[in-house]
């Protein structure tokens, strides 16, 4: 399963039919499961994180790693293979602290712009979904 934890409102509309309409095609283990927080409790929370190593931790940040898609789909395959249930962070309006960003097993950025929040939680979702179909082998994903 992947727990995404945002910071932030959900929010309905159109963005939310996208992320909706990737989110019933997934299957486990790339299922999600969504948790909001507003911007103080969303720190608060993260600042108590164990970060013990028995989540896969990614850290969404405009300042982490630029990978593909295909590389996307083997670093989520391999927290699974390893038993592990893959946390995904999307930060509040501030992002995150430092020591968020150090304590996670990987910085993922999808650019070096920033994005509104539901367009980043659609973006997300998306790129799950093309996850799942990478490691199935499915036609979705062209190279």
């Amino acid at each position: 399963m992947i727990r995404i934890i945002a910071g932030g409102k959900k929010n309905a509309g159109a963005y939310a039919e996208i992320v909706s309409e990737y989110e019933k095609r997934l299957r486990k283990p790339y299922d999600i499961h969504w948790e909001f927080y507003d911007e103080e409790k969303l720190a608060k929370k993260l600042a108590n994180w164990p970060f013990d190593g028995r989540d896969y931790v990614i850290c969404c940040d405009e300042r982490g790693k630029n990978i593909s898609s295909p590389e996307y789909s083997s670093l989520l395959s391999r927290a699974f293979v390893n038993g592990r249930d893959v946390i995904i962070l999307i930060g509040g309006a501030y992002g995150f602290a430092p020591e968020v960003r150090e304590k996670s097993d990987f910085v993922w950025s999808f650019s070096q712009l920033v994005f509104p929040h539901m367009i980043a939680r659609m973006m997300m979702t998306e790129q799950i979904y093309r996850a799942s179909q990478i490691a199935e082998g499915r036609p979705y994903h062209h190279e």
